[in-house]
């Protein structure tokens, strides 16, 4: 698949991330409404990328599976012991995903990784968040993915 469905996919996880957090849906019901609704969808006048549907549901589930482990290493850290639970719910749902790929995704280059979720995050947030997220995501690479960065 090209790079752009692998970007649709991650766009797609965090965002069904963040709308199963704000609106309390379920795995399942977040799935179907994704796949049959929003992917490779024009919606507002713009035109999205078909999703790589095998990446978006491992990340989806992959973070759900590890939640308490990513949120316990995302909190340590996130500077000036600023808990996961203070941030926006998107960023919560960008970083889950970053860091989810970093722990299991050894098939994606860490630094990609983070360009990715970094380029997400600078859809939703502001300047100063997005650089946040740059610094946990490096940080966290750094730690998970030693071998890359020597």
């Amino acid at each position: 698949m090209a790079k752009e469905n692998r970007s649709a996919a991650r766009l797609n996880a965090v965002q069904a991330l963040y709308q199963m957090e704000i609106a309390s849906k379920g795995l399942n019901e977040i799935l179907a409404e994704f796949e049959a609704h929003w992917m490779g969808r024009e919606i507002e006048g713009e035109q999205y990328y078909d999703a790589e549907v095998d990446l978006f549901r491992d990340i989806l589930k992959g973070v759900l599976g590890r939640q308490v482990e990513i949120d316990q290493m995302t909190d340590k850290a996130l500077q000036d012991g600023w808990p996961l639970r203070r941030v926006e719910a998107i960023m919560r749902a960008v970083l889950r995903s970053g860091v989810y790929e970093l722990i299991k995704r050894k098939d994606v280059p860490a630094r990609v990784v983070v360009k990715e979720y970094v380029d997400i995050a600078a859809a939703f947030l502001e300047r100063e968040e997005v650089g946040m997220i740059n610094a946990v995501l490096d940080r966290l690479a750094r730690e998970l993915r030693v071998g890359e960065f020597d």
